[in-house]
């Protein structure tokens, strides 16, 4: 995957997929159910799946943060320390279900 910001680009590492064993069949059940009762697509701009993988990719990058500094956030520890969060700023990253735009990815030390 690829990341696009109005001033910089940056590559994403892709993952290996793991097994499904770790995917609630039940609860993705229930997701595609509702996204269907209330007419959401579920592929496409806005769709379930964009949907899931926009909210996917900010708790991944928020984790990936966390993982770097050492502390989470609003931990004081990160209180006037030189390696510290430094807010958010909104992200397009190129997936392979179109363009998704994240609306809060830590803006982190390193870029």
């Amino acid at each position: 995957m690829t990341s696009e910001n109005e001033t910089e680009t940056e590559t994403v590492k892709a993952v290996e997929p793991q097994s499904a064993r770790g995917v609630d069949n039940q609860l993705i059940d229930e997701l595609v159910g509702r996204a269907q009762a209330e007419g959401l697509q579920l592929t496409g701009e806005g769709g379930l799946l964009q949907q899931l993988t926009k909210r996917l990719l900010e708790s991944a990058l928020e984790g990936e943060i966390t993982d770097h500094l050492g502390y989470g956030k609003h931990d004081p520890a990160g209180k006037n320390g030189g390696n510290s969060r430094n807010g958010t700023r909104a992200k397009t990253v190129l997936t392979d279900v179109g363009p998704v735009r994240t609306s809060r990815s830590p803006s982190g030390p390193y870029r």
